[in-house]
């Protein structure tokens, strides 16, 4: 089969969309944690996260069957990322300070959310506030940290898990290693990063796109 028949069908369009949800950060969430210390593994992961001015990394989304795409995440605070999957795969995410795009040549239509009301926020947004919205969940290993955020009057934005691992090299010394969405139908996406690189001078323009339907026909 085709790689258009196997990886693009309608489900794992929505998945792909799914799994770029970095945390459900809405105006309002799930219950805010009791208060923790200030070096807390939350804080520090926080910190970690508005540490980042820039930052590319390789990145690999797999769904539940076990279906892989593989691309290059590119990051500019605040607001902007890219996602580009791998060569023969018509499908980009975007985000250009203002809105979220997921942009599908292969059938030439453009989806577009503002980042207010994105998943991606927490990420993106250096004014939302992980630590009163996640929770920590239990790892075992005192190096990695899991926090899991949901947005309770926005279902469909399911349950997103960011992972992080210490790292003296990155800011605020954790690194954020992968993220799991569950979306409102139980579907779970994960997210791996790797070959993290930060501080990276990028210009604006790799946030831009072309639009398939300028070239449509009738147009």
């Amino acid at each position: 089969m085709t790689i258009r028949k196997t990886l693009f069908d309608k489900p794992l369009r929505s998945l792909a969309v799914a799994a770029l949800a970095v945390s459900a950060t809405g105006a309002a969430l799930a219950p805010p944690l009791a208060a923790q210390s200030s070096g807390s593994q939350l804080d520090q992961a926080v910190a970690a996260l508005r540490g980042i001015s820039t930052m590319t990394a390789d990145f690999t989304q797999t769904d539940r069957n076990g279906q892989r795409l593989a691309g290059q995440m590119t990051l500019k605070r605040p607001g902007k990322i890219r996602f580009q999957y791998q060569k023969g795969v018509p499908l980009l995410i975007v985000s250009d300070g203002k809105a979220l795009t997921m942009v599908d040549y292969e059938v030439r239509q453009v989806q577009r959310w503002p980042i207010g009301n994105s998943p991606l926020g927490a990420l993106l947004d250096p004014k939302r506030d992980v630590s009163r919205y996640g929770r920590l969940i239990a790892t075992g290993n005192p190096a990695v940290t899991s926090i899991e955020v949901r947005d309770a009057k926005h279902p469909e934005y399911g349950v997103i898990t960011m992972i992080f691992v210490k790292d003296p090299g990155a800011p605020g010394g954790m690194e954020l290693t992968s993220w799991v969405a569950l979306d409102s139908q139980n579907k779970r996406t994960t997210i791996r990063l790797a070959n993290q690189r930060y501080g990276v001078a990028i210009a604006d323009n790799a946030f831009s796109y072309t639009d398939p339907r300028r070239n449509a026909p009738g147009r």
